[in-house]
């Protein structure tokens, strides 16, 4: 049987990507798949996970042999009815470590021992290879684990919201009825019995067709009371992130809720109708064995069907990972004549310059409008991924730091992007050329680096999405008439969910010396990646001097560490760029302790972009005092000085932004 399915995208959020189906078809096929996968076996699905980097133990030592012990208790303990498991090994305080795992209620003892099995290796191979305190999120368990004793006691950050990107019709009555399933629901959970799972869902009708499913559970080891509470706060902070979204999932260490429109657990059938007695007689065995005959024919049919269905509909793990996406985005399509005709057929005296992914062209559309026009390199391995992340990124994002894009073209083997002109170019060309920053005083200067921050708090905060640059640096700063800065270059941006914080990856992008060290070795990036890029770039606007090319004198020195000596010795005048002498002393102190704060080593005491933004403005005094930056070392490569940080990896060009692919 051949399946011919085509997508045709719908204005209506609820059946983007759908097939054109009927909407009870449609729910009727995805109730079934759901049913399908839950009682199919399935590897488990990773959610998300947190490691502090402040507490970290050494290789080889006996805190590890009681870690590793630790973690082989809990796999072989993972069988157990009660669904859940807690242990302590270590004999002294300083090599004593507690952990725990706790499944959802549903699960069967072998799909609890898979999750807890999966966690333990992954926790420890991928995410948090020596950090001493960890939690880890999967949609079937949750494994945690510190130096420090924590077992029944509620625990309520770091709080995790993920959200269907999608929104119900009717969201009113929708968020009524979802406040009645989880009041019922928190109650049943907080009331188990001890020593069992505090666990419960709930079904209720939403519509003739839809169904509201809800799931909440907590720590089994917590008390009731704290289950409650813990529930009260996590359901509390559905309003804020998730308001009218199809699904939601807000998670902390100790507790969990999530609802959908369709069945994501094992939802308890009802009991069959029995049947009646077939009539005695010939015309009795007919009807049976034309129930036998039939009955499975339907139901072969329907997984045929369904099967289809889901090869063709399934959603890819990436947003940005089909080119039917962005033809949504129909307003802002240019026809590729249009920006031939305007670059002059991509001349080379329009060119402005060449970046990792392609050449920026300077072009005039008919209406006298300027134009800068990004066109992608064909032989770009990854410039089909950066354009679509581009697009949809920048298409929803409108502030005065942010350079705006007016549209896209796509058309054969061209990718365009179509951009606002900045006439003043990059800052990179001002604040590092002898001669050029001269002309840029500290007035401006100041000017630049509060017109940054804003930019990057809007996208760490107020914007609809929570974006991740990644590749914050001076190039990629452009700067207007009014020399006003831009922020540019979304292509290896990241997006998340309003409270989801940050995240991990196998392919790290970005710049060297911009790349906070956590990232750069573990592929961990979160809001503080991108204030550890804002910090290197706010010392370079008041040295004057390159993260990677920095010269004290005839000696070669790393710009954060040089920073820093200056600091601690009360010598910061030789730290700042000497074509500012004669400007306001007080202003340019401020702005090298936030640099300071914003490098620091540990990602927690790196300050947030709001609080970066209140001491920029003085409305945030005293400010914090700093601690080390990160520590990195320096090697020559191909006659130049490249900062690397503790890593395997080897570099080539510390200009160009760049890929690296590392053993996860």
């Amino acid at each position: 049987m051949s399946c011919i399915l085509k997508n045709k995208h719908k204005t209506d959020q609820t059946t983007i990507g759908m097939p054109s189906f009927s909407v009870s078809m449609l729910l009727l096929i995805l109730s079934l798949l759901s049913f399908l996968s839950l009682n199919s076996e399935a590897a488990p699905e990773y959610r998300i996970h947190f490691c502090s980097n402040r507490t970290t133990f050494t290789p080889n030592s006996t805190y590890q042999s009681n870690f590793n012990r630790l973690l082989s208790f809990l796999t072989s303990n993972s069988t157990r009815e009660s669904g859940f498991y807690n242990t302590t090994v270590g004999q002294t305080p300083e090599t004593t470590v507690d952990g725990l795992f706790f499944c959802r209620g549903d699960l069967t003892p072998d799909e609890c021992r898979d999750c807890v099995s999966t966690a333990t290796k992954e926790i420890v191979e991928q995410y948090c290879p020596v950090e001493k305190v960890a939690v880890i999120w999967y949609r079937e368990c949750v494994l945690r684990y510190s130096n420090k004793s924590f077992v029944s006691t509620m625990v309520q950050t770091p709080s995790v919201s993920r959200y269907n990107i999608h929104n119900i019709t009717n969201s009113s009555r929708f968020t009524q009825l979802l406040g009645t399933s989880m009041n019922d629901i928190e109650t049943k959970a907080s009331n188990a019995p001890s020593g069992t799972q505090k666990f419960a869902t709930t079904e209720a009708n939403f519509s003739e067709l839809q169904t509201l499913y809800s799931i909440v559970q907590c720590d089994p080891l917590i008390s009731s009371f704290d289950c409650k509470t813990c529930l009260a706060i996590v359901v509390g902070n559905l309003p804020g992130c998730c308001a009218g979204k199809l699904g939601a999932n807000v998670m902390n260490p100790s507790c969990f809720v999530r609802y959908e429109i369709y069945p994501f657990y094992r939802v308890q059938a009802p009991s069959p109708i029995p049947l009646p007695p077939p009539p005695k007689g010939k015309k009795g065995n007919k009807t049976r064995i034309s129930i036998i005959i039939i009955v499975p024919s339907v139901i072969a049919m329907m997984l045929i069907i369904s099967i289809c269905i889901f090869i063709t509909v399934r959603k890819p793990k990436d947003n940005f990972e089909t080119l039917e996406e962005i033809k949504n985005v129909e307003s802002l399509q240019f026809d590729f004549g249009t920006i031939r005709a305007a670059t002059n057929n991509f001349s080379d005296e329009n060119k402005l310059g060449k970046g990792g992914f392609g050449i920026v062209y300077k072009g005039r559309l008919s209406n006298g409008q300027e134009i800068a026009v990004k066109r992608l390199s064909r032989n770009s391995q990854q410039g089909d991924l950066e354009f679509k992340n581009e697009v949809l990124l920048v298409a929803k994002l409108q502030h005065r730091n942010l350079v705006r894009l007016h549209g896209f073209c796509l058309e054969g083997n061209e990718r365009l992007l179509i951009y606002e002109f900045v006439p003043n170019r990059s800052l990179d060309y001002y604040i590092f050329d002898p001669m050029n920053r001269a002309h840029i005083n500290w007035e401006r200067r100041y000017k630049i680096i509060r017109g940054i921050a804003r930019g990057l708090l809007y996208l760490h905060e107020d914007s609809r999405l929570r974006i991740i640059h990644r590749d914050l640096k001076s190039s990629n700063i452009l700067l207007d008439a009014e020399m006003n800065p831009k922020i540019a270059d979304f292509g290896m941006a990241r997006m998340f969910v309003l409270d989801q914080t940050e995240g991990s990856t196998n392919r790290i992008v970005g710049t060297y010396g911009y790349m906070a060290p956590e990232y750069a070795m573990f592929g961990q990036f979160s809001v503080k990646s991108d204030v550890f890029s804002f910090g290197v770039l706010l010392l370079e606007v008041l040295s004057g001097q390159k993260i990677t090319h920095f010269h004290d004198g005839e000696n070669t020195e790393y710009l954060l560490s040089y920073a820093w000596k200056n600091w601690r010795e009360e010598t910061t005048s030789k730290f700042i760029d000497p074509t500012l002498r004669g400007s306001p002393i007080p202003e340019m102190m401020r702005c090298i302790k936030i640099g300071l704060l914003c490098v620091q080593e540990n990602v927690s005491d790196r300050p947030s972009m709001t609080s970066v933004v209140l001491m920029l403005n003085g409305n945030l005094d005293p400010i914090p005092t700093p601690t080390q930056p990160a520590s990195f070392k320096q090697s020559n490569i191909v006659s130049s000085t490249i900062v690397q940080y503790h890593t395997s990896s080897s570099v080539t060009n510390n200009e160009a932004s760049i890929t690296e692919l590392y053993p996860r």
